[in-house]
């Protein structure tokens, strides 16, 4: 990994805590050059941060105007959510009838790395021993999801799901937060099991049944962890600093 992608990274991160907290307004422009001054670094992180975060759906590049923050309402979320709860529906119930024993186990050690990777999270204090973990949860959730839609073999099904799921997928989406939430957590691994073993019986129905809830519940989660940013708010420039020059 290079200088410039580590401070993308965390430029990133810095702006995607921001927006996701409401402090950037949405349609805030975002400037190359003032962000290159704010976190003191040439253009080249700054750029690939943005692109970052377009990908997110957290901006847009708009034509001869710049970069501009494009904050998701709840409606908009709830509805990112309902699609890719029966997108996901659809491929767990197909995967259901295609699985090979190769496959689950495959599956299975995903899920049993992501209940792992859950546990930690949930022993650590929140703020920044949680955000420290936040991206192998979100990788460890994704790739658990990601094998399904390989054996499903539903591509349009799969590129329509994952693009739903961008809308929602950073790290720092997820990592804010308080212990209130570990039985929220705790639920969203307990679900992944609950899916494997449906597939493991080849039940397409209780698994097509199960990944909607699932899908669903984590609406839940994100909700309040939202609600919770909401009602804290912090310094962006503050974070930014401190985030940089660490």
């Amino acid at each position: 990994m290079t200088l410039d992608t580590t401070k993308a990274d965390d430029i990133a991160l810095v702006i995607e805590e921001a927006i996701v907290s409401g402090e950037l307004a949405p349609g805030t422009v975002l400037r190359q050059e003032q962000l290159s001054e704010q976190f003191n670094v040439s253009r080249t992180p700054v750029r690939e941060a943005l692109r970052r975060l377009a990908a997110l759906g957290l901006v847009s590049f708009v034509p001869n105007r710049g970069v501009r923050v494009r904050t998701i309402s709840r409606e908009e979320l709830h509805e990112a959510f309902m699609v890719r709860a029966e997108l996901e529906s659809l491929a767990t119930e197909v995967a259901a009838t295609k699985i090979t024993p190769e496959e689950l186990d495959e599956l299975d050690r995903c899920e049993q790395s992501f209940a792992k990777i859950s546990q930690e999270l949930r022993s650590r204090e929140p703020g920044d021993e949680r955000r420290s973990i936040m991206g192998d949860w979100v990788r460890g959730n994704h790739a658990f999801h990601d094998i399904i839609y390989r054996v499903a073999g539903l591509p349009l099904v799969e590129q329509m799901a994952k693009s739903a799921r961008r809308t929602f997928s950073g790290p720092a989406v997820w990592a804010p937060g308080d212990h209130s939430l570990d039985g929220l957590y705790l639920k969203n691994a307990e679900q992944h099991r609950a899916i494997k073993q449906a597939l493991a019986a080849g039940s397409a129905a209780g698994a097509r049944a199960l990944a909607r809830e699932h899908v669903l519940s984590s609406f839940t989660l994100l909700e309040t962890i939202l609600e919770q940013v909401g009602a804290q708010p912090r310094d962006w420039q503050r974070a930014r600093g401190a985030r940089t020059r660490s």
